[in-house]
C-alpha cells in the first residue's frame, strides 16, 4: 500500500461523542474528509437536525444522534442503533466532557456527577464499543484528554480576567484518562484494537479574550493557541493504519505548550 493511502478511511465507521463543541467539530469534519461514514452525538436531541446541516454545508456527511453518558442504557442504544446502520464499528473517539463544576467551592454533588459522565460514562462508552471492535478483530480508540491532564493549571494566564481555569474535576478526568488509555490499550491489544490519546492545547475562539490569547500564546513553542483545524491531521493519523503500530501514546497537540 501506498503510504498516503493508509491515511484513508474509505469503509471506515466512526462515531465521535461530543462532536457539537469545538474540538468536537474539527474531529468529525476531518473523519468525513477522511471518508469515513461519521457519526456524532449531542445530548440535545433538538439539535440534531441543526448540526448535521451545519456539516452539510461544509461538504461533509455527517450523521448526528442523541447520547446521554450519564446513563448507560442511552449509550447501549446508541451503540445497537449504529450497528444496525452500519454492521460495525471503527473508529470511537471519545471526546464529550460535562462541566460540572466551576470551582473547588463546588458542592461534592457537583464532583459525584462529574465523575458519573467523564469517567463512569467514558468506560461505560468504551467498554460497549471496544467489545464489538475485538469481536471484529480490529478498531481504533481515540480519547481526547488534555495538557491540563499532565501540567497543573498556571493561574498567572487567567490575572484580572473574571474567570479561571482552576476546576479541580477536568484535571482529575484528563489525568486519569492517560493511564485508562493504557489499560485499555492493553486489555484490547491481543486483539487488535488500538487505544491513542490525543491532548489538545488551548483553542482559541471568538470568545477568548485578546489579553488571554497573548498570554497563552507566549507559554507556547509556536507562539499561538490552537485554530479550528489543528486537530484534524492527528485525529486521521491516530485513526487510520497510518498507525497501526501506534497504542498506548499520549500525543500533546498544544503548540509545544508541555514541552517549554
Amino acid at each position: 500500500m501506498n503510504v498516503m493511502q493508509s491515511f484513508s478511511l474509505e469503509g471506515k465507521v466512526a462515531l465521535v461523542t461530543g462532536g457539537a463543541g469545538m474540538y468536537g467539530r474539527q474531529i468529525a469534519l476531518a473523519l468525513a474528509q477522511a471518508g469515513a461514514v461519521t457519526n456524532m452525538t449531542s445530548r440535545d436531541s433538538s439539535r440534531l437536525p441543526e448540526l448535521e446541516e451545519g456539516f452539510a454545508k461544509d461538504g461533509a456527511t455527517v450523521h448526528a444522534h442523541c447520547l446521554d453518558q450519564e446513563q448507560e442504557s442511552s449509550i447501549l442504544e446508541l451503540r445497537d442503533k449504529i450497528l444496525a446502520e452500519h454492521g460495525r464499528i471503527d473508529i470511537l473517539v471519545n471526546n464529550a466532557v460535562a462541566r460540572t463544576m466551576g470551582s473547588w467551592d463546588d458542592p461534592l454533588e457537583a464532583f459525584e456527577r462529574s465523575m458519573r459522565i467523564n469517567a463512569s460514562g467514558l468506560f461505560a462508552v468504551t467498554r460497549a464499543f471496544g467489545d464489538k471492535m475485538a469481536e471484529q478483530g480490529s478498531g481504533s480508540i481515540i480519547n481526547i484528554g488534555s495538557i491540563q491532564g499532565s501540567v497543573g493549571p498556571d493561574s498567572s494566564l487567567y490575572k484580572g480576567l473574571g474567570f479561571h481555569g482552576l476546576v479541580p474535576d477536568y484535571f482529575f478526568h484528563k489525568g486519569g484518562m492517560l493511564n485508562f488509555t493504557r489499560f485499555v490499550a492493553s486489555y484490547y491489544g491481543p486483539r487488535n484494537v488500538r487505544c491513542n490519546c490525543l491532548s489538545p492545547g488551548g483553542l482559541a475562539s471568538h470568545r477568548t479574550p485578546e489579553t488571554f490569547i497573548e498570554r497563552y500564546s507566549e507559554r507556547t513553542l509556536l507562539g499561538r493557541m490552537a485554530g479550528d483545524t489543528d486537530l484534524m491531521g492527528s485525529i486521521v493519523f491516530l485513526a487510520s493504519d497510518a498507525s497501526t503500530y501506534v497504542t498506548g501514546a499520549n500525543l500533546p497537540v498544544d503548540g509545544g505548550y508541555t514541552a517549554k
